[in-house]
């Protein structure tokens, strides 16, 4: 097997940021069949996004209505977002979309294969542990 002469940057893959046309019918039965726990369920401006933990460790599933396209985002931590962003542009990669997610400051890009990937770095996570147990719709 080959690969890059150095590690990548990527630490942990946190989230699967998911599509849904129904995040609460989905929530639920990820919740309720599969036995999922249930960590919030937001509703702001219209759009809902619910957390579901199918297991101890990560990565979390990220349900959301206001996702376009199939694909799941595959969202992974960084040590730093700027030395991450700086290690791939070095490799060829391309910069897309810069943005910010509720635990801190993100990138998101589609591979060429059409992979859908996010790095973030965890610098508020204070905010989605404020998140937990909110339940703003029925799931």
């Amino acid at each position: 097997m080959t690969g890059p002469d150095h590690e990548p940057p990527f630490e942990d893959l946190d989230f699967l940021y998911t599509p849904s046309r129904d995040v609460a019918a989905e929530a639920r039965y990820l919740t309720r069949v599969l036995g999922g726990q249930l960590v919030f369920a937001i509703e702001d401006g219209g759009t809902r996004v619910a957390m579901v933990s199918l297991s101890a460790s990560p990565p979390a599933i990220l349900l959301t209505d206001h996702l376009d396209g199939e694909r799941p985002i595959l969202v992974y931590r960084v040590a730093s977002l700027a030395a991450a962003m700086d290690e791939l542009a070095s490799r060829g990669w391309s910069r897309e979309r810069s943005l910010e997610l509720p635990p801190g400051p993100a990138t998101s890009f589609v591979t060429p294969g059409g992979h859908r990937i996010a790095l973030y770095e965890s610098s508020r996570p204070f905010v989605l542990a404020g998140f937990a147990g909110r339940r703003d719709f029925e799931v």
